[in-house]
């Protein structure tokens, strides 16, 4: 990592601030820092606008963010051009979470994580997770779970080999049809992954850049023409197929007791999920 982290106490202000706990990093000429106001709210609003193409109505409003800051949970904001006390900086990235329950365990969901276009393939993506595993670990939490969509293989590569979450559950259409272009009006299908952030595969992976080896014994692949076969109505026929195989796929081997463990990436652009066999018990 770059730059140093600070994660303070619970506070509590009146007037555009509310209760909330602080914790700031720089990172180059980037500070990372949860956001407490109003108005910072609103940037947030403008930029999951900008990243995502909804409709106003599949908009989170700010009123959310306030609530979800008051029950444990945070917006982190990476503002460019902010270190060194300068005041024009621009909200370049966010990610929001809330805590959640099941079978009894505690855990942070990561609902949303939106970089500006300026600012991918800079790292910044992985180091929001990284600020967030850090701010969880020091609230007490061993999981933070995020949902993905299956088709999306940039994404499900860094999921699972750079940060080294595994997923076990797949959901179908959890959003129903958005109003995303990026979703192309197919069923808004997600995996859910899951981050176990003091487990060895966790720590190995982001210490080595690689995650542990495990026996493959079932793939899944996802051609690389996928997003742009989303993207055309002409085409969207084909990538509804691949979604139902896909969909029918990882539930099968799910239902046996496998788990997504690793992912590739081929030469031509092609994406495989990578299945074996996993536990928490592995942790």
């Amino acid at each position: 990592m770059r730059g140093n982290s600070t994660i303070q106490g619970r506070r509590e202000f009146y007037g555009d601030e509310s209760l909330g706990s602080h914790a700031e990093k720089n990172w180059g000429d980037i500070v990372l820092r949860t956001c407490h106001t109003v108005g910072e709210f609103r940037q947030v609003l403008a930029l999951q606008k900008e990243v995502w193409g909804f409709d106003d109505i599949d908009l989170i409003p700010p009123r959310l963010f306030v609530v979800g800051e008051k029950i444990g949970g945070y917006v982190l904001g990476a503002y460019a051009n902010a270190a060194n006390g300068v005041t024009n900086s621009t909200l370049v990235a966010f990610s929001f979470a809330l805590p959640g329950m099941r079978d009894g365990h505690p855990y942070i969901h990561s609902h949303m994580l939106a970089v500006k276009e300026t600012h991918r393939n800079t790292g910044l993506g992985r180091e929001m997770k990284l600020f967030q595993r850090e701010l969880a670990i020091s609230q007490g939490y061993d999981l933070i779970e995020w949902t993905f969509d299956p088709l999306e293989i940039k994404n499900a590569f860094f999921n699972m080999e750079k940060l080294g979450a595994v997923v076990r559950r797949y959901v179908v259409n959890q959003y129903g049809i958005t109003s995303s272009p990026l979703q192309g009006g197919l069923p808004s299908d997600r995996l859910i992954a899951e981050w176990w952030l003091r487990s060895r595969r966790v720590e190995e992976t982001l210490a080595f850049g690689r995650r542990p080896e495990i026996a493959i014994v079932a793939c899944v692949g996802i051609p690389g023409e996928i997003s742009r076969w989303k993207a055309q109505a002409e085409t969207r026929t084909r990538a509804a197929e691949v979604q139902r195989r896909t969909r029918d796929l990882l539930q099968k081997h799910f239902a046996e007791g496998l788990s997504v463990v690793g992912y590739e990436r081929e030469a031509n652009g092609d994406g495989r999920f990578l299945l074996g066999q996993w536990s928490q018990a592995a942790l």
